[in-house]
């Protein structure tokens, strides 16, 4: 009986033992959790440019600050805190979602403008041989940003970096007048309606997370016009519940990576918008986004009605992002003026 009493005593110390070691396991990874969802703080992007050229020892040319702002809004997503989460497999990161939405915002940001740096910012004319770096890197930032293996998404991204870095050394060699960057009115023009386009998007699907019923204008009134499929005259438009939280840290990935990208074309493009007067409406657009970027105090995101008792953090997202793409369309009407 004696024995039989130990052998009990055991197997509950045991027990206890294992679901403490559980405890901690998950008390940790909770801790860790929320210490990785931390979003990266802004940067200056004129400081952080001229602390890079003078340990190079080299001076900063047009196109050197918007570049080297390229090349540190995709080392943050790699090296912040617990490094890029978008394609990982293992506890925490796994069971989070809403940095790795804010990573995608800020991944395609470096997609569209790392394109619009190959095809039309780095080159005179359509004619024009593009840049080889450029054409390595481009390719490289649209790896799955979910695959964690064969290829893995962070190498992939790590070698597009690698590929900028020689773009921008290229750029700040006097001997070497084939790398370029073309701080023009047509070249800007075109990555804003990239970046009009994309906030757009994001608008409607903010504003759709209490549901809305919508006229079709997908034909935009021309009587001419034709579509693939039929739609309906009214559309139910309504982004599902457990993806609200998702589109809305993308939102504010997408935001946080224009802010810093549109800070960089205001010191490079400087001339072409003192010329068509069009910094403070440059200005007024960053504005408008850097409110897109205050402190979340609710530990998650808020879904009330539109005039509710509970505030809507997603209509309140989509009327700062729905003003600066305003701004970046009036913006582009100025660039297109003589």
């Amino acid at each position: 009986m004696a024995n039989d009493a130990q052998e009990s005593r055991s197997k509950r110390s045991l027990s206890w033992l294992i679901l403490a070691i559980i405890c901690t396991l998950l008390v940790f990874t909770l801790a860790l959790n929320i210490y990785w969802s931390a979003e990266p703080d802004m940067f200056d992007v004129y400081q952080t440019a001229k602390s890079k050229a003078d340990a190079d020892n080299t001076q900063i040319v047009t196109g050197y600050v918007t570049t080297n702002t390229l090349i540190h809004v995709s080392e943050t997503i790699l090296q912040k805190r617990g490094g890029y989460i978008s394609n990982d497999i293992l506890p925490p990161g796994i069971f989070m979602d809403n940095i790795p939405s804010w990573e995608f915002g800020v991944l395609v940001q470096i997609r569209d403008f790392s394109k619009a740096l190959r095809n039309d910012i780095s080159r005179a004319q359509t004619q024009s041989v593009e840049n080889q770096f450029l054409a390595k890197a481009e390719p490289q930032f649209n790896v799955d940003s979910n695959s964690w293996i064969f290829p893995s998404a962070e190498n992939e991204y790590e070698e597009g970096i690698e590929s900028l870095e020689k773009y921008l050394q290229q750029l700040t060699d006097k001997s070497d007048g084939n790398t370029q960057f073309f701080a023009r009115a047509d070249n800007l023009r075109d990555w804003l309606r990239t970046a009009a386009n994309r906030l757009g998007s994001l608008s409607q699907r903010l504003s759709a997370s209490v549901g809305q019923e919508r006229i079709n204008t997908n034909l935009a009134g021309d009587a001419e016009a034709q579509q693939s499929t039929y739609e309906p005259e009214i559309l139910d438009v309504k982004t599902p519940w457990m993806e609200i939280d998702d589109v809305f840290y993308e939102a504010r990935g997408t935001c946080w990576a224009l802010i810093h990208l549109l800070r960089a074309i205001e010191v490079d493009f400087a001339e072409v918008l003192k010329k068509k007067n069009a910094t403070r409406s440059l200005l007024q657009i960053i504005r408008e986004l850097e409110a897109t970027q205050r402190t979340v105090w609710s530990p998650m995101v808020l879904n009330g009605s539109d005039f509710g008792f509970f505030a809507n953090y997603s209509l309140v997202m989509s009327s700062y992002i729905s003003r600066a793409n305003a701004g970046i369309i009036d913006l582009r009407d100025l660039l297109s003026q003589g």
